[in-house]
């Protein structure tokens, strides 16, 4: 699959953010699959990821801890369910590290760690630059317009300059 075909999209539950990014493909899927790389840009400021930990393999773990300039934070674990190099990146919310179950989300509408999802992340050459699409899944439209509602577009939207920002200025 292609950045520029997104497949099984259900609009009652899924969430897409496509940019082009003035940066080469292996730059991004670095700043991908890199824990210091993802640190520098993977929540909008004014927060920051304090931590990072990526196994980058099917079943392997993706986890992050976000804190906010008031002190309050989220932090997650969750799975890599597929890894093609430089092109795709599947990760989920809904399994932990070596596949096993989260633990049922908190009830807080208003915490990241309440949200379950399955993020894949596409990327294709375009224009001299990348093409980059997130593609969210969620398994209820409850789910989707929480997250809608919590800021994916501005939020996700945000980190993405902030990448290609920080890609543009760092000799990755």
């Amino acid at each position: 699959m292609t950045a520029d075909k997104i497949l099984n999209n259900d609009i009652e539950l899924d969430l897409i953010l496509q940019r082009q990014i003035d940066v080469p493909k292996d730059k991004v899927w670095k700043a991908l699959t890199e824990p210091e790389l993802v640190k520098e840009w993977f929540c909008p400021k004014p927060w920051k990821t304090t931590e990072c930990r990526i196994d980058l393999r099917p079943g392997g773990e993706f986890y992050t801890n976000m804190q906010g300039p008031d002190g309050e934070g989220h932090s997650g674990a969750s799975c890599f369910l597929e890894i093609v190099p430089q092109e795709r990146l599947v990760w989920t919310t809904s399994l932990q590290p070596g596949y096993r179950p989260s633990p049922l989300p908190a009830t807080d509408a208003h915490s990241c760690e309440s949200l379950m999802f399955t993020c894949i992340i596409t990327l294709a050459e375009k224009d001299g630059g990348t093409k980059y699409v997130a593609h969210v899944m969620h398994s209820t439209p409850e789910q989707k317009i929480q997250h809608e509602e919590m800021g994916f577009e501005e939020g996700w939207g945000a980190t993405i300059t902030q990448l290609e920002e920080l890609l543009k200025h760092e000799k990755v």
